[in-house]
């Protein structure tokens, strides 16, 4: 599949926290593009999309190689090199960058410590600059909302030049689990949509995300507040929108 799109790898400086967040104009780029892994990076790879690439570079991040020596391996790797788009940052802030000679005009990427910003088939170079202004002026955020600020510059900047279809964001703290993990496949302004779940996700979903079990604590620390919250009809909770659910 052909994933004409723009996405940020990224690390937080301070927690450490990784993450991916993306848009394309095709359905469900939640599932094929990002690949994230607590304390080893966060991959997202686009254009002519191939998983393995994510796949494989966890397991090399994870035996220890590097950003840059793991982007090295992959593309050495791959005998369609040229239609892929691939950005890599490791545990360590480490990014690298691969966008193909045969990816769809207009493709580039820019990468820096922290972070890895590429599209393809965009309407031009100003989304991938918006986005890379966007992290590296918000940095007293935490990263999920970095993220999220980056897909929006991305999109105002002009995005994907086929139009808008998916989005999706994805961040990993010290859990095996997400932290975040939010998608809207399907939607005729994916950006904006996913603005609005991650608003209502700040209030329903993250209270209950970081009250969940942990290796160190497995009881977790599900409050009263946070029980009785969720219990409520979806439209009633703080944020809630279903309201006639």
């Amino acid at each position: 599949m052909h994933l004409n799109t723009f996405s940020i790898s990224a690390r937080c400086s301070k927690t450490g926290q990784l993450g991916v967040a993306v848009s394309t104009a095709v359905p469900g780029v939640g599932g094929i593009c990002p690949f994230i892994k607590t304390k080893v990076g966060s991959i997202s790879t686009q254009s002519w999309v191939n998983p393995y690439l994510g796949i494989d570079g966890l397991n090399l991040l994870e035996e220890g190689k590097d950003a840059k020596k793991t982007l090295d391996i992959l593309i050495n790797g791959d005998p369609d090199r040229e239609v892929r788009q691939i950005g890599i940052v490791d545990a360590n802030g480490l990014s690298a960058t691969w966008t193909g000679k045969d990816c769809v005009d207009w493709a580039g990427h820019l990468n820096a410590e922290n972070v890895s910003i590429q599209g393809n088939m965009l309407v031009g170079e100003e989304t991938i600059n918006a986005m890379f202004d966007s992290f590296k002026d918000t940095e007293k955020l935490d990263l999920k909302e970095r993220l999220m600020l980056c897909l929006e510059a991305g999109q105002n900047a002009g995005g994907d030049k086929r139009g808008k279809q998916s989005a999706a964001i994805k961040v990993f703290d010290k859990e095996e689990y997400p932290y975040l993990d939010l998608r809207v496949d399907e939607h005729h302004s994916p950006v904006s949509e996913l603005r609005r779940v991650f608003e209502i996700s700040k209030q329903q979903y993250t209270p209950f995300i970081t009250s969940m079990p942990t290796r160190e604590n497995l009881k977790g620390n599900l409050g009263n507040d946070v029980s009785e919250m969720l219990l409520m009809n979806p439209g009633s909770r703080p944020g809630g929108t279903l309201k006639n659910y």
